[in-house]
């Protein structure tokens, strides 16, 4: 029998049932070469933030689980999501972070391709016969589809539309978006890492609270006493709710879930001179409050399955290596306002960096439990991964017919394993 119908045939989804996971689940190479082709080529994988490609010839690079890709915005503004590899013998065709150009050169043979993928030029055509037709050989194409600001690709052309596939988390991205302060959303920058681990185990991390207190105590530690009230996550009334298709929500601060209700609230006494420097910069009192508000960030994270989350006040990126690694991209967002909200961003860039930079408190400790998660795996056979915590969300919380806890619960992990065994059994 062929490997790969081998590998076709396993019971994959039988490792996750009800509340509770099989170990293999994180230490199985054909295991993960399963993901990558069941969910990561079959569903919606987020790409890039619309502000990334800011005109006409802008691109950066990215991947849709282990396949590089060409992220790109035409001449006449259309965004396209490219293979990175030329159709001639294979070569990346770029290796830019990000940047603007009017062509790609494959440095091979030359062969160069536009923004939207088309093959504009082959040099030396003599050498191939009459039928010959550069059209039948642009970069290949995946579909794209946006929502939000949020751009997202997938291999799969019957794939449902992106909006059918994110449902009631349309809800969350929309109010998350309202960290623009008025002024839309943009990318600041980003820093990327790896950590020893399989991707599931990161999945899992965005919507647990449970951890908080605990991993995140040197973070709590250097807070100032306001501050650390506000992040006291277990005793706010927040909740976890499933949104359907994987995706699920983690209330941690509810007074923070609409950054623009109840803005003649009090400005918070550690934003008061950010403050006084935006009101400096011409902005009315009105403004002023929802960019101080929108500095905080919100107070929830929405997990987006399969691959990024959308986390207080940065994106977080997953991208699956192999079974046993992971890279993290942290993708610092703002205000799209120009300099009239510098003082805002550079506010935004300070706090991102207190808790989820490389020096940050919080990345590294949250690094420290993924790595030991991985190498405890490996011993205990048989013995079940559990993410069975949680009693019932606080009354009058989650939408009516979702499944729900309060906000320590395992609801999140619950909602996205019964996605990922769903697509590993299709």
């Amino acid at each position: 029998m062929h490997s790969e119908d081998a590998v076709a045939e396993r019971p994959w989804g039988a490792l996750f049932e009800g509340d509770r996971a099989d170990g293999a689940i994180y230490r199985d190479p054909a295991l993960f070469d399963a993901e990558m082709d069941r969910i990561f080529k079959q569903t919606w994988v987020w790409v890039a933030h619309e502000s990334e490609l800011p005109g006409p010839n802008t691109f950066k690079t990215g991947n849709v689980g282990t396949s590089p890709v060409l992220i790109t915005r035409d001449k006449k503004g259309e965004v396209h999501v490219l293979l990175n590899r030329c159709r001639h013998r294979a070569a990346s065709v770029c290796e830019k972070k990000k940047g603007k150009q009017s062509v790609f050169v494959c440095p091979y043979h030359g062969w160069s391709y536009d923004p939207d993928g088309s093959l504009r030029k082959v040099p030396h055509r003599w050498g191939y016969d009459e039928n010959f037709d550069p059209a039948d050989y642009p970069l290949f194409s995946l579909r794209v589809e946006q929502y939000a600001g949020m751009i997202f690709a997938t291999f799969n052309a019957d794939a449902p539309p992106l909006e059918e596939h994110l449902g009631a988390a349309r809800k969350w991205m929309d109010l998350f978006m309202k960290q623009g302060g008025g002024f839309g959303v943009k990318v600041l920058g980003q820093h990327s890492f790896r950590f020893p681990g399989n991707w599931k185990i990161q999945l899992e991390n965005t919507t647990d609270a449970y951890h908080f207190p605990i991993v995140h105590k040197t973070f709590l530690d250097s807070l100032d006493e306001e501050t650390e009230n506000v992040f006291d996550v277990l005793g706010q009334g927040g909740w976890v709710e499933d949104l359907g298709n994987g995706h699920s929500v983690m209330v941690m601060i509810p007074s923070l879930i609409d950054l623009e209700a109840d803005l003649e609230a009090p400005i918070p006494d550690r934003f008061a001179d950010l403050a006084a420097e935006l009101a400096a910069e011409g902005h009315d009192d009105m403004t002023v409050r929802r960019l101080v508000r929108a500095v905080g960030g919100t107070g929830f994270n929405l997990n987006l399955f399969p691959n990024v989350a959308c986390s207080m006040a940065f994106f977080r990126v997953l991208r699956p290596i192999d079974v046993e690694t992971t890279e993290i991209t942290h993708v610092a967002i703002g205000m799209n306002g120009g300099e009239s909200v510098g003082p805002a961003n550079r506010a935004r860039i300070r706090l991102h960096e207190h808790f989820q930079g490389p020096m940050g408190f919080g990345t590294p400790d949250d690094a420290e439990g993924w790595e030991r998660v991985q190498r405890g795996v490996r011993a205990g056979e048989g013995m079940p991964i559990l993410v069975n915590r949680g009693v019932p969300a606080p009354e009058g919380t989650a939408e009516p017919g979702h499944d729900a806890g309060d906000v320590s619960s395992e609801v999140g992990m619950r909602a996205a394993y019964r996605m990922w065994k769903r697509m590993m059994e299709e």
